[in-house]
């Protein structure tokens, strides 16, 4: 098993190989290169299931002492795991299906009793009193209709993704749960929409930014559309080591307007450019033996 440092300081120099790349490339500032050599943030998605991990909890603590976020993202079906409350910053789950028969279907499942696991880790989600994220990957026909799971783990938010981050299905949510969450941001890139619970509107005001939110932590939570303010949050993380709990209100800060459902800037950030690329190259059509050269190399 990989020791938890050699697989921190491997993620770190191929970050800063990656981002030295970026040198040169039009739209690109000095200061922002600079930037983003110092990495502020690991989502643990995409590589499976993270908390199967033995040394999941050493390898977070490696890069809480590194003031770096943290996001974890599980397919829930380690309840235990999930109850022994990692030393992460936020969590992700992802929620494919609400009934036992269309996750089967989906998700194809290794273990037996999938479906008590996924209910436990739901279950136990309730608990956490960080920020906790449902993610639904919508498919029409499959689970579309399926948002009652909500009411298990009460999420403090719910990402929708779909082919085109349906509006439909995101009001859809908000009436069936009476009004517990409604429509908040949209991000255009990533095709995603996001609702929150009740508890981030404070006088019919949104607060689902974070505290000390700075120029640096910009694109930290991309697709679901958060800042993250890294002083505010690694205090509190300290301040958890110290026995003294804390919960999700308590580094909650104004939404800016531009990065609320249906703003004109659909929340791309109004005081960056945006750069791209412009494809001049024409595309040319396989022959069938090209096409079975193609793939048999």
């Amino acid at each position: 098993m990989d020791d938890p440092l050699e697989i921190f300081n491997t993620a770190a120099d191929l970050h800063t190989e990656m981002i030295n790349q970026m040198k040169g490339v039009p739209g690109v500032t000095q200061e922002r290169l600079v930037e983003g050599l110092s990495a502020r943030y690991c989502a643990l998605s995409l590589v499976g299931e993270p908390i199967m991990y033995l040394e999941i909890s050493m390898f977070l603590d490696e890069l809480q002492k590194r003031r770096i976020s943290t996001l974890l993202v599980t397919n829930v079906q380690f309840p235990e795991r999930n109850e022994n409350g990692e030393a992460f910053n936020q969590l992700y789950v992802s929620v494919d299906a609400a009934t036992k028969d269309s996750s089967k279907a989906i998700d194809r499942p290794l273990f037996g009793d999938f479906w008590e696991r996924f209910i436990d880790s739901l279950t136990a989600l309730k608990e956490k009193q960080q920020q906790t994220v449902y993610r639904l990957t919508v498919v029409k026909g499959w689970n579309r209709e399926d948002v009652d799971v909500k009411s298990i783990g009460k999420p403090s938010f719910v990402e929708i993704k779909t082919y085109c981050g349906s509006e439909v299905f995101s009001e859809a949510l908000s009436l069936k749960s009476e009004g517990e969450y409604e429509g908040l941001c949209e991000h255009a890139h990533s095709c995603s929409v996001l609702s929150k619970t009740r508890k981030f509107k404070v006088n019919v005001l949104l607060y689902t930014w974070l505290v000390t939110a700075s120029v640096s932590s910009f694109g930290v939570y991309l697709e679901s559309s958060f800042f993250l303010g890294f002083k505010r949050r690694f205090s509190l993380m300290v301040q958890v080591a110290s026995g003294r709990p804390f919960n999700s209100e308590d580094y909650m800060a104004l939404t800016p307007s531009w990065a609320i459902y249906g703003a004109e800037e659909s929340r791309y950030y109004p005081n960056q450019s945006w750069y791209r690329k412009k494809v001049t190259s024409k595309v040319k059509k396989l022959s069938n033996s090209e096409l079975y050269q193609y793939r048999a190399a």
